[in-house]
């Protein structure tokens, strides 16, 4: 058995699962705003179950951001920022002694989905979280590639459409907001959304909208699309992965996936894109998922 922690900006879930993967219990807390109070809840949940099943157990948690590999400090944790510049397995391991692994989100989302999920058939996949923010996890041989940073799979960290040189040049900030994570994302759709049309509306009221072919969301969603597929571009034309596994809330609500796939062709002049575009079988349980099997031998 092996215990999975997903370490989300506002809720913990987490999962217990036996070693033929069936899940023994899962559940969810609110994620505290602060370090300390994050340790005590993972230490609590972790001793609730191991005293329930009266056992010594393996802890996978999967986490936003990326973990440096030399000093094992979280870094680019953009929505949970009390995790940035902390080493949380050497914090959590002054109070238990249970072997932990820590990987990023989406990572973990990536390696449920290639493991036993909708990619299973697949060598090569790629996991895209289209959420609150953007991420995205690449594993090979059902092995988790991260990277010597800890980057690999952050797709949405490059600029789109351009980065601006001038600025790469200056002392000023690069705009993050250039991003791909700046046009993809839950977050960035409602702010684009309103800074082009001045309505304030939620992604998924945007959605809803399209869906029923209201003017100002169905020209945006239509060129959401575009952007999305200019996006993906870079994922096939580096990687080129047999499949391609989207999640996310914002994922949830996009129900075209056919069409992305015929438009990030177009860009590539692939008119017989081979690449698979998935959703995922586990849905929002992937992450927890893919955090718990961290604890199986054949993953360390």
């Amino acid at each position: 058995m092996q215990i999975g922690i997903d370490l989300g900006a506002t809720k913990i879930e987490y999962v217990l699962l036996d070693n033929n993967n069936k899940e023994l219990l899962r559940n969810r807390i609110e994620t505290p705003k602060n370090y300390v109070e994050t340790i005590t809840s993972i230490i609590s949940i972790i001793k609730d179950i191991e005293n329930k099943k009266k056992n010594k157990l393996n802890v996978g948690i999967c986490h936003p951001g990326a973990t440096d590999k030399t000093t094992g400090l979280i870094k680019n944790a953009h929505n949970s920022l009390w995790l940035n510049d902390k080493n949380l397995i050497k914090d959590l391991k002054k109070k238990i002694n249970n072997n932990i692994y820590l990987e990023n989100d989406a990572n973990c989302f990536c390696l449920s989905e290639a493991f036993d999920g909708s990619a299973s058939h697949y060598e090569t996949v790629f996991g895209i979280i289209l959420g609150s923010g953007c991420g995205g996890g690449l594993v090979i041989n059902k092995k988790i590639i991260s990277g010597s940073n800890g980057l690999g799979g952050e797709w949405s960290l490059n600029q789109m459409p351009e980065i601006d040189v001038q600025n790469l040049n200056s002392e000023k900030k690069i705009d993050f907001s250039n991003r791909i994570e700046g046009f993809l994302s839950g977050k960035s759709i409602e702010k684009n959304f309103y800074l082009k049309y001045g309505k304030k509306m939620t992604a998924k009221e945007i959605f809803f909208n399209y869906k029923k072919k209201e003017k100002n969301s169905y020209q945006f969603v239509n060129d959401y699309k575009v952007k999305l597929a200019r996006a993906l571009v870079i994922i096939i034309t580096t990687i080129d992965p047999d499949a391609i596994v989207f999640g996310g809330g914002v994922s949830n609500e996009i129900d075209f996936l056919d069409e992305i796939k015929q438009i990030t062709a177009k860009f590539i002049n692939e008119p017989n894109l081979k690449t698979i575009f998935l959703k995922p079988l586990y849905g929002d349980a992937s992450g927890v998922r893919g955090a718990a099997l961290l604890g199986r031998e054949n993953f360390i």
